[in-house]
């Protein structure tokens, strides 16, 4: 077998089928690359034992992902999920407790569960042959761990495109210290949806992937292809189409002024807890009252700027960390970013807008505190147009600053593909191409996120929290523009091999993604 087949079906992608990806998951987990920290190694165990705290308790729940039909407040589609509702099930603990997963897969193909921005034990990470074999079609797999840090985090599958159905649910780890000072707390995941409108996922990247390989599909129409973009432009800037950079071969470009371009896919709907505009959720209390929102952006291609009409926000928290707090009228978010805001709450009926930043479409929920008509599902809130918040731009709160240190070593990493092929890569390879990025146990690590395209790249480390230089703000996932670079540091204390990738699921599962290693 290739070394390149089998690194590829680490993805998960559409085109093996179960049992070749069976095997080649065999493969690739027995292949222990010599001079690397395995994902089980005692390296590992020890470092996990170390972060369980005196008196912690251990929390139980089952996950079974399966084929599943979803009312999404009018539409009804068919597609993956965790329940019979969007999103999964809720997941709640201490900070230092234990969690037991149990994952049974009753899906017609392999899957696994990531947990987005948990700094856990490396072969508890969820990536289908690099740190677990793959859990196949009737297969069970317990994910058994420690959750360190506080904060809202989320779980979702990493194997191919499956983030984009309804396979992604919130997990929560509450600091047993922290004073509140709010009445009531909402946790609103974002999503935007293409499952069950007549294509799949799977179905859009395979159309992405083959527009880019023939250079355009004979017949496409202004309008595009039904749950795709107005296709046929080049968003690398490097190697596209003829035209050069930029060149949109006579067809609309999905941009943001904000991010560039704007993604890839033209999603028909954008929910909110898995509810179109026309049936949002309702939150209700009384005026006066203090809420704490906590906001996932678990969509696949879509970043949101949010906005509570009548209010003004402020932030705490992104990804997990507490930050010196900030009043914004608006923030953005990418696709696995997550934000805490806390909002003093007027009297009336007001609407909670995910606007698809440089695409139609919006998702909206509302917040009842009195009498009222509620807004229409096209509401656009004066707020959405003001101040609009980068929580990358956010400052470190003291208790969480990363120590001051020159670091040990450097990784740049340069953000590169196009459209036209449709090929995305990290230091012009593609995953299956790369070799790992090595680190060293107890080193400062710096990571150079160099973005050549003309697209917005929200970049994901697993296994750390980094800071992003400048504010020292601790994130696992941060935007990074087109012709900008954004540096992050974190200590190299969690040993293992982790993944680091854009978190648009479609440029991942096409190649911007790479291994970090620890040497032995």
């Amino acid at each position: 077998m290739s070394r390149t087949f089998t690194r590829r079906r680490l993805l998960g992608g559409i085109a093996g089928t179960a049992a070749l990806a069976t095997t080649a998951g065999a493969v690739t987990w027995a292949n222990r690359r010599p001079g690397l920290v395995a994902p089980d190694a005692e390296l590992v165990a020890r470092v996990e034992a170390a972060r369980r705290h005196p008196g912690a308790t251990t929390v139980t729940a089952r996950l079974r992902p399966r084929p599943v039909t979803l009312d999404l407040g009018g539409p009804t589609v068919s597609t993956w999920g965790y329940a019979e509702d969007a999103p999964g099930p809720l997941l709640r603990v201490r900070a230092g407790d234990r969690l037991r997963i149990e994952v049974r897969n009753d899906l017609p193909v392999h899957t696994s569960v990531h947990w987005h921005g948990v700094a856990l034990r490396n072969d508890m990470d969820g990536v289908p042959g690099l740190t677990q074999p793959p859990i196949q079609p009737g297969g069970r797999y317990d994910y058994v761990f420690t959750a360190p840090d506080p904060g809202t985090y989320f779980y979702h599958p990493h194997t191919g495109v499956q983030l984009d159905r309804a396979l992604y649910g919130v997990l929560i780890v509450d600091d047993p210290h922290e004073p509140g000072r709010y009445d009531h707390e909402w946790v609103l995941v974002l999503d935007d949806w293409v499952d069950g409108t007549g294509r799949t996922p799977d179905d859009v990247l395979a159309a992405l992937t083959t527009m880019g390989h023939q250079g355009g599909m004979p017949g496409m129409d202004d309008g595009g292809m039904p749950g795709m973009d107005h296709g046929g432009m080049d968003h690398g800037g490097h190697g596209g189409m003829d035209g050069g950079p930029g060149d949109t071969g006579g067809m609309e470009m999905l941009t943001s002024p904000l991010l560039g371009g704007a993604g890839d896919v033209a999603h028909p709907y954008h929910v909110v807890n898995g509810r179109v505009p026309s049936a949002p959720r309702t939150f209700r209390a009384r005026p006066g009252e203090r809420v704490r929102l906590r906001i996932v952006n678990a969509g696949s291609d879509t970043a949101y700027r949010v906005a509570l009409g009548g209010h003004r926000l402020t932030v705490t928290h992104t990804d997990g960390f507490p930050v010196v707090p900030v009043d914004t009228d608006a923030l953005l978010l990418g696709m696995g970013e997550r934000v805490d805001v806390v909002v003093t709450l007027g009297d009336g009926v007001f609407p909670l807008v995910a606007a698809a930043e440089g695409k139609p479409g919006q998702g909206l929920a509302v917040v009842r505190t009195g009498g009222g008509e509620r807004p229409p599902s096209t509401v656009r809130p004066t707020e959405l147009d003001r101040a609009v918040l980068d929580t990358g731009t956010l400052r470190a709160a003291d208790e969480v600053t990363l120590a001051d240190r020159r670091p040990d070593r450097v990784h740049r990493l340069e953000l590169g593909g196009s459209m036209m092929p449709y090929r995305w890569t990290i230091n012009g390879a593609t995953f299956d191409e790369a070799e790992p990025l090595t680190v060293q146990w107890g080193e400062r690590v710096r990571l150079q996120f160099v973005n050549d395209t003309d697209m917005f790249h929200p970049m994901h480390l697993h296994g750390h929290t980094f800071a992003v230089t400048g504010g020292g703000v601790r994130k696992d996932t941060v935007v990074v523009v087109p012709d900008r670079t954004v540096t992050v540091d974190f200590d190299a204390d969690n040993p293992g091999r982790w993944m680091t990738h854009c978190h648009n699921a479609y440029h991942a599962e096409t190649g911007m993604m790479t291994t970090l290693a620890y040497r032995a």
